[in-house]
């Protein structure tokens, strides 16, 4: 059998694109991972996603997401894809213990947060440890919080988190930023930033949630304790296309290069989401490309008279 529509990836972008799909009769299936969800399982309020004024669970709101395609016929799969055949049509998805055909695919397999690797940080992620300022900055309102980094992210992670903390510490482990040259002037100017160099997180510390972290000065070795409630890692993302090398162009971060919007290098294969935006990397903009590359992914399937 082969599918109209294979979409690879469970976060909004996919579970937008598969309700968008269902809806016109496609039945598209999803291939969710093993782990389904996305980044936003990685959250617990959502507070800057339409239609919910108090805040939704990112788990609740993944949950809606996917009910809500299930109900017009989406198939769902919890497998992880090892492979994918574009060389052809139709286009063949391997998984780790089958093959699946489809005239049409979305790759919207998302990006990972480089996380730091510290057992404790496991413990905190969604409890005062986030990768997304844009998203948890709110929640720090006159807070003390770090951010961890030295290139562009962590230069606007922590400027836009000056709108909400108290205060905020960057820690960068070498002794100079990446960042551009307005960006660290900028960094500079603003009297709620402190900076230190040369020093990494060795623990974070609390209970229930942060209330500290232990930090290492890596050129003399000394260990002291910040007192903070909140920790920002802005040390880049890692998109989610290790099955796509060589398949597809990838960028020098591997993220997928796209014609325009949605569109691939290959008729016929669309991208949602992350896993080919590192600039905005919302759940909102993540759903409405999964819309765009669904009603492509529809017109493409209509012109050649494929569905």
């Amino acid at each position: 059998m082969v599918e109209n529509l294979i979409i690879i990836g469970s976060g909004p972008a996919g579970l937008t694109a598969a309700l968008y799909a269902s809806r016109e009769g496609y039945k598209p299936m999803v291939i969710t991972g093993a782990v389904a969800g996305g980044q936003l399982l990685l959250t617990t309020i959502v507070e800057n996603y339409p239609a919910f004024p108090d805040g939704v669970l990112g788990s609740e709101l993944i949950d809606l997401m996917r009910k809500q395609a299930e109900r017009f016929g989406t198939k769902f799969l919890g497998e992880d894809v090892s492979d994918i055949d574009i060389s052809k049509k139709p286009f063949t998805v391997k998984t780790n213990s089958n093959s699946y055909q489809a005239h049409s695919i979305i790759i919207a397999t998302g990006a990972s947060a480089r996380w730091l690797g510290i057992e404790s940080e496991k413990r905190f992620i969604g409890k005062g440890v986030s990768s997304c300022a844009t998203c948890d900055g709110p929640f720090f309102k006159n807070k003390d919080v770090v951010v961890v980094g030295g290139g562009d992210t962590a230069m606007e992670d922590s400027l836009f988190l000056t709108k909400f903390a108290k205060s905020v510490t960057i820690l960068h482990r070498r002794d100079s930023f990446r960042a551009s040259k307005i960006m660290q002037d900028k960094v500079a100017a603003n009297p709620k930033i402190k900076v230190l160099f040369n020093t990494v997180i060795e623990e974070i510390v609390g209970d229930a949630k942060i209330n500290g972290v232990k930090i290492k000065d890596i050129k003399t070795g000394a260990v002291n304790q910040l007192t903070v409630d909140g920790v920002f890692v802005a040390i880049g993302h890692k998109p989610n296309t290790e099955f796509l090398k060589s398949k597809l162009k990838l960028d020098e971060n591997g993220y997928i290069i796209t014609k325009s919007e949605v569109f691939t290098e290959v008729d016929g294969l669309f991208v949602a989401g992350d896993v080919a935006d590192h600039r905005y990397r919302q759940a909102i903009t993540a759903a409405g490309s999964g819309c765009k590359a669904a009603l492509e992914a529809r017109a493409y399937l209509i012109k050649f008279n494929l569905a």
